[in-house]
């Protein structure tokens, strides 16, 4: 007969948490990311065309035979849905020796891709990923056209007339002009006005300070410098451009010295949003003041009336037209078209009032309404105006600056004290916040020089100025070099100012090194409101008290479209309220009620909800970045695929899945993987939890997290360690032998941690009524996969289990090469694709393990471990053949017994 061993058992280990609500938190690398990794899709697509494809499971050959069966036999079904369901019922119905012959048809095909892979060279890690931002390119294009022009080569009277004549520029002025009217009007479309008001006070405070001083001590310098007949107008545009802080280039510049996350950089960047949208304010300003003197006043009063004109009545009909469009159908050339004209009318406005075509369009662009209309009109204009038009008008910079004429009738001495005192002025507004308020005065340096990083903007409001007469080449040529060298500035100060991070790390990383009397912290993934039901069910199981306190932190994640608010938004605790008519922030605010009835429910949790914009390209690196700064010893993300209304679990986004497993590489704190298979619609908490331990870190982790629901609770933990049996540890092995290969994982240290911690827990929880254990000894998967789905007749409202990375068993082996999510590991992925008739949630656990985090590939089936390039063979200790099962139907025992 088959012999079970049970036991009853407690469980006895929690943790502790004391959460503080945070403030508003600022992020600029999403975009920043997304723009990169945009530019090296480019560049990978092309050798993805080279790649051999990667095999299909052997599902997908038994699907292409049972296609042409089933169609035959019902002619009347068209339907693929209907296809596939019949397919996937069947094939959960086939024996293993049915279904070996597409085994075999898969592994051949496995085998021909790893043979091409290794064979190619296919390396996408030396792809460069790193694009510049705009102004990098504009400095380079302006430095050149600093060459071409009078300071350098058109000094040569012969290459001046052939290269440059004087009629070239009737031709490169309006397209100079086009090219910033077409930008400004991008600009607009990017630029989120909402994430202004969403700044913190500290920022705020920077930001004004940083308009006030600059644009005081711009004007000033301009009148001592301008001694003779100054043209008082010019003071306008010096003071503007000191103003202006790059924020795509200081973006790009703090998120190559991982600086986006440091307080200065978040201070710096907030503070950088706010000062280009008033640049725009003074930039209009300017041109009203130098287009007609006389007239000023009707130019200033005008173009207001435009700008509210735009925002009250054409904003609305613009909605009101696109809601009326087909959904589903994108936006025809018509749309696209439609807007473009309605950017030239603007401008055509603008100019008419006295300002600049490009503040019309850039008003134009920043009332567009909806999103993915905005995300359109970009990608067709966006390669088209930063690739062709706007070189030649940084070219056309670079042809006006004359740096000789910028000693004219003075000294350099005077030019160099100039600039040099143009390059402090962020660095003073910055001291003066700090004089009075509670920002280090190192934090204010850092923020000081990195604001001093200039965009196109400034350029743009240089060559306004003289082209409106208001500058003169001298003092143009001297801001010009100012602005460049203050760029150039920005990356050296990040670098000085850059802290040094942190090397002793949070250590509570994991829930199994978790102490009694500390918090767990934990940060759940929430994409939908779907997913809140199933995260707070996890979270009440997870048996929270005042003892061992839990901080729990609900990370809202949306994707980053339209228009780029690169804020990371944390709310405060029972203060939701619909502030306006986003679904974004509806969402938000049921999913801070859901988390705030969790809190007021229950006994030591203090939670948190934060919403975080991000493109699903960099979604994976903003969430662990959040971990880390919460310090998180637990991180739950939801499954990929829902269940459906038939019951069936679906693919609701396919980029979800790259986010998963994106975050399960690059974490660091322990990861679940929250799958919903309705248990969450019917309890409040299971009642009725199931641990499978096969063994491995992973597995160990998700014990510890069982142990914790388990403790003084009405909750019954069910616990099952699967051995296999001495025939079948030394098949495995044989099998592994001729296989040779070497693995990452010392097997006798990890098989020793096993028995440890398992023991250590059922001695711990021997006395615990709502405890039991059972050692379940196998022969084979075939036997693993009876015993799990016969679990299903227990009920059990959920199931945790280890991701399985690191772990040798000779009952997952072939589960493992025929995963269809293999990010879920050989046990998760057979609860989630099999068929079940209860309902119940599953948690797939990885344990944080920072040594093993460049191991590649969670399932590893082989039989030596390598040692600095030597490897030794490892034998598994088997157990008793006393243990072993005399027949897999003696399994019903445990029915009974439990």
């Amino acid at each position: 007969m088959t012999k079970i061993k049970t036991t009853t058992s407690s469980a006895s280990t929690s943790t502790k948490t004391n959460g503080k609500i945070g403030a508003l938190v600022n992020h600029g690398e999403s975009k920043n990311k997304a723009g990169r990794k945009k530019t090296a899709r480019k560049i990978v697509s092309k050798i993805d065309a080279m790649k051999p494809k990667k095999p299909p499971p052997a599902f997908f050959y038994f699907l292409q035979d049972f296609r042409k069966e089933y169609q035959e036999m019902n002619p009347d079904i068209k339907s693929m849905r209907h296809t596939g369901k019949a397919c996937g019922e069947k094939w959960n119905t086939m024996t293993y020796e049915e279904k070996v012959k597409y085994y075999d048809i898969a592994t051949e095909k496995r085998a021909e891709f790893d043979t091409a892979m290794e064979s190619g060279d296919f390396d996408e890690d030396e792809l460069d990923l790193d694009g510049d931002s705009d102004f990098d390119e504009g400095n380079c294009y302006t430095r050149g056209g600093i060459l071409l022009g009078p300071t350098v080569f058109g000094r040569i009277a012969a290459y001046r007339k052939l290269a440059f004549p004087n009629y070239s520029f009737r031709i490169l002025e309006p397209m100079a002009h086009l090219s910033i009217t077409y930008y400004a009007f991008l600009i607009g479309l990017k630029m989120d006005v909402r994430g202004i008001m969403r700044t913190s006070p500290k920022a705020t405070k920077v930001a004004l300070s940083g308009i006030i001083i600059p644009f005081s001590v711009g004007a000033g310098l301009y009148f001592i410098f301008q001694i003779d007949k100054p043209e008082r107008a010019g003071c306008l545009f010096w003071g503007a451009a000191l103003t202006v802080t790059g924020f795509s280039v200081l973006t790009n510049i703090l998120d190559k010295q991982q600086m986006l996350h440091v307080e200065s950089g978040k201070t710096a960047l907030s503070s950088a949003l706010i000062n280009e949208t008033c640049s725009w304010g003074l930039l209009a300003l300017g041109f009203a003041v130098t287009s007609s003197q006389s007239n000023m006043q009707w130019s200033v009063i005008s173009t207001v009336a435009f700008v509210l004109v735009c925002v009250y009545f054409v904003r609305p009909g613009l909605s009101w037209i696109i809601q009326r469009a087909p959904e589903g159908q994108g936006y025809s050339e018509f749309y696209i078209c439609s807007i473009v004209s309605g950017m030239a009318l603007s401008g055509v406005i603008t100019d008419a009032c006295g300002t600049h075509p490009m503040i019309g369009a850039f008003v134009f662009g920043l009332i567009i309404p909806n999103e993915v209309l905005e995300v359109t009109i970009v990608d067709k204009l966006e390669d088209f105006v930063m690739g062709i038009l706007m070189p030649v008008y940084f070219v056309v910079c670079g042809l006006r600056t004359n740096v000789d004429s910028m000693s004219n009738e003075t000294s350099w001495a005077i030019v160099l004290v100039v600039i040099l005192l143009a390059c402090r002025v962020k660095v003073l507004s910055a001291l003066t916040v700090s004089a009075f308020s509670d920002i280090p005065v190192d934090e204010a340096l850092a923020v000081g020089f990195m604001c001093n990083t200039k965009s196109v903007m400034a350029l743009i409001i240089l060559e306004s100025g003289q082209i409106q007469g208001a500058l003169s080449t001298q003092t143009y040529s001297v801001m010009i070099v100012a602005v460049l060298v203050m760029t150039m500035i920005a990356t050296p100060a990040a670098v000085w100012f850059k802290p040094v991070q942190n090397v002793v790390a949070y250590k509570r990383r994991t829930v199994q090194k978790a102490k009694s009397d500390e918090e767990l912290r934990v940060v759940a993934c929430i994409h939908t409101t779907r997913n809140v039901p199933s995260i707070i069910h996890l979270l009440r199981t997870s048996n929270a008290r005042s003892q061992s306190p839990m901080s729990v932190f609900a990370l809202q994640l949306v994707e980053l479209v339209g228009r780029a608010s690169t804020m990371m938004v944390v709310h405060s605790s029972r203060k939701a309220g619909l502030r306006n008519s986003s679904t974004v922030e509806l969402q938000a605010d049921q999913i801070i009620t859901a988390f705030d009835n969790y809190e007021l429910r229950s006994e030591g949790v203090a939670t948190q909800v934060i919403t975080a914009r991000c493109p699903y390209t960099t979604m994976d690196d903003d969430v662990c970045t959040v971990a880390r700064e919460r310090r998180a010893a637990f991180l739950v993300v939801p499954f990929h695929k829902q269940r459906n209304a038939d019951g069936e679990m679906e693919d609701i986004n396919p980029s979800l899945r790259s986010i998963n497993e994106g975050i399960l590489e690059n974490a660091t704190c322990s990861v679940g993987i929250l799958i919903d298979r309705g248990a969450a619609e019917t309890q409040d908490h299971a009642q009725n939890v199931a641990a499978l331990f096969f063994g491995g870190p992973d597995d160990r982790e998700a014990l510890a997290y069982a142990w914790r629901m388990a403790d003084e609770t009405d909750s019954k933990l069910t616990v099952v360690r699967f051995i296999p049996s001495s025939e079948a540890a030394g098949a495995n092995h044989e099998a592994a032998d001729q296989g040779h290969v070497s693995l990452e994982i010392d097997t006798e240290r990890e098989k020793l941690l096993d028995d440890d911690y398992y023991n250590k827990f059922r001695n711990a929880t021997a006395n615990s009524a709502n405890i039991r254990c059972f050692d379940l000894v196998l022969d084979d998967e075939e036997e693993t996969i009876k015993a799990i789905k016969s679990m299903d007749e227990h009920y059990h409202d959920l199931y945790i289990v280890g991701r399985g990375r690191g772990m040798q068993s000779a009952l997952t082996t072939g589960l493992a090469d025929w995963c269809d999510c293999p990010e879920l590991g050989p046990i998760g992925d057979l609860l989630v694709t099999s068929e079940f008739e209860s309902s119940f949630s599953v948690l797939i656990v990885q344990q944080y393990n920072e040594s093993g985090r460049s191991r590649e590939g969670s399932f590893r089936s082989a039989a030596s471990v390598n040692y600095a390039g030597e490897e030794m063979v490892v034998r598994e200790t088997a157990p008793a053949e006393s243990e072993k099962f005399e027949s897999f139907g003696s399994f019903r025992k445990w029915d009974h017994e439990n």
